[in-house]
């Protein structure tokens, strides 16, 4: 049968310098495009990718996480905020391209596991390999001549106690008989094999990423996350109005909101004093609640950084805080129209605060104030007003006024903390030629144009939490133990294999050889074998030295 034009061994006269390639049909490139994906190299570079695709969420501020901050964002970024929201950035692990990249892992992982677990199982239910032919060709190969007799070692005798000592080395065994062609002497060798928990580490390893990928996944649906600003003295219920954010699962019910009620009693906070390289720096945060369960009964608890509370089948985590300053407005004859321990964002470390304080009904315009905060009020050489200091030492607190349409009427929500001035027209502060009205707690001041009074009444402590659900956390936690036990067992577990071959001499001594094969690096493989010829041999005398005239005889 003569053979196609392009094939090596074609004759010279035959061959052609182009090669003919079979043509893939629909099925043939879905089959590579299969194959392709669920190589372990393309499971990798998704792994990898992923992480990659996850750097966004770290870098920009996430709607799921921090929703103030991502219109804080789009307030100091007015041209590339909606760039970047366009690219789902402000929504990274919910958006498309992450989603892609999550749902491929996943498939690839699931295509490299399931036909590797097979070959798995099949080569735990075989045999070791036959001895070779050449153990010289082997690494660690080493041999020991044994005296022969009856009394000493024969080549059975040897491969049991070889066999024996392996077992106990939790080797796999099986021995070869046979007979050497040129001395028609008995030859007897054993195979053994260990390290199969090598393989089975790295499938574990991968099937509990999978593992991860699922449960992170329903925990992702049936959860949810909110946060909530609470001032001393205030209590937040568990009800989805209560929150002033909130990112449900897609699989969220309110019927999973577990009735409970937390109050926070006290705020504390300790700031380093004694080294001048970190004066003023937070040295611990303490948020001191009470908490009451569906059934009535109360308790009081500690929340700390990285300490969260677990309550209601929740995780209530202390994120930020800082002050509420109280703030009364009265009407010109005196009427409160406003009082409330509004929360001021910190603006630096020293919690330099600002804060929004809106006033729709009451006074004879709506009134909006602009307010700085300083917990320890110092002045710079420019006039301008700054915290040294972010526990209340010398607390004053400034206000711009403005008067004018608030924007609230028009039924568009717009959030605490930011105040548009657009409509309205500044009467304090600024180029108004009016200074900025400025108090100390107790202070009460009057307002432009005979508006009415504004007084400070207090200072509080508010503190940020984050409630969160997740009912995976512990199959989290156990599939993540698996991957770190599976990938040390992968890494640390060598896969060796070991043959010791006893053959007969016609002088009735025993030549035993001892060798080694290796799957990946082994370094200590030799020393292996060594250590093991060394041991095996020790059990039976050593063939005695002869005088070379005698096998001449």
């Amino acid at each position: 049968m003569s053979r196609p034009s392009d094939h090596a061994d074609a004759p010279l006269e035959e061959r052609t310098d182009d090669v003919t390639l079979p043509r893939l049909g629909p099925v043939g490139w879905l089959r590579w495009m299969w194959r392709q994906l669920t190589s372990m190299r393309t499971a990798l570079f998704l792994l990898l990718l992923l992480a990659l695709a996850a750097v966004p969420g770290s870098l920009v501020p996430q709607r799921a996480a921090d929703p103030n901050g991502v219109t804080q964002y789009f307030v100091d970024n007015p041209d590339l905020a909606p760039v970047l929201d366009t690219f789902q950035v402000f929504d990274v692990y919910t958006s498309v391209w992450f989603s892609s990249i999550y749902l491929l892992l996943f498939v690839s992982l699931i295509g490299c596991i399931i036909p590797r677990t097979k070959h798995h199982f099949e080569a735990l239910r075989a045999k070791p390999p036959r001895t070779p032919a050449r153990l010289a060709r082997l690494a660690g190969y080493t041999t020991r001549e044994l005296e022969g007799g009856e009394d000493a070692a024969t080549p059975t005798s040897v491969v049991d106690a070889a066999r024996a000592q392996l077992k106990r080395l939790r080797y796999r065994t099986v021995v070869f008989t046979g007979v050497d062609r040129k001395t028609g002497l008995d030859v007897v060798s054993v195979s053994a094999e260990r390290g199969y928990l090598r393989e089975t580490g790295n499938l574990v390893f991968h099937s509990a990423l999978v593992g991860i990928l699922v449960t992170v996944g329903i925990g992702g649906g049936f959860g949810y996350q909110g946060q909530r600003v609470v001032v001393e003295g205030q209590t937040f219920v568990n009800t989805l109005l209560a929150y002033d954010s909130f990112n449900p699962g897609r699989f969220f019910s309110d019927s999973q909101l577990e009735p409970y009620s937390l109050t926070l009693d006290d705020f504390t906070a300790s700031y380093e004093t004694q080294s001048l390289q970190a004066f003023g720096q937070p040295l611990d945060y303490t948020a001191t609640v009470t908490t009451s369960n569906g059934s009535g009964e109360s308790s009081q608890h500690e929340i700390k950084v990285n300490d969260p509370l677990k309550i209601g089948g929740t995780d209530v985590y202390l994120l930020g805080n800082g002050y509420a300053p109280t703030i009364t407005v009265r009407d010109p004859d005196g009427t409160v129209v406003f009082t409330d321990s509004v929360p001021f964002l910190p603006q630096d470390s020293n919690l330099t605060s600002l804060g929004v304080v809106k006033i729709p009904d009451g006074l004879a315009e709506q009134v909006g104030m602009i307010a700085f905060f300083y917990p320890t009020q110092e002045q710079g050489s420019t006039g301008a007003y700054f915290s040294t200091y972010p526990d209340l030492q010398y607390p004053v607190m400034t206000l711009n006024v403005y008067d004018g349409d608030l924007g609230l009427d028009g039924g568009v929500p717009e959030s605490v903390y930011t105040l548009n001035t657009d409509t309205m027209t500044q009467l304090t502060g600024g180029d108004t030629g009016v200074d900025s009205l400025e108090l100390m707690p107790g202070d009460t001041v009057e307002l432009p144009n005979g508006l009415g009074t504004v007084t400070f009444d207090d200072v509080k402590r508010f503190a940020s939490f984050d409630i969160h659900h997740d009912a995976t956390q512990g199959w989290v936690l156990a599939f993540s133990l698996l991957v770190l036990g599976g990938l040390l067992t992968s890494l640390f577990v060598p896969r060796r294999r070991l043959w010791v071959k006893a053959t007969g001499r016609a002088d009735g001594t025993v030549l035993v050889e001892y060798a080694g094969l290796a799957r990946g690096d082994d370094p200590r493989l030799d020393e292996a074998v060594a250590s093991f010829a060394q041991k095996h041999s020790e059990a039976f005398p050593p063939a005695a030295a002869r005088d070379p005239s005698d096998s001449k005889a």
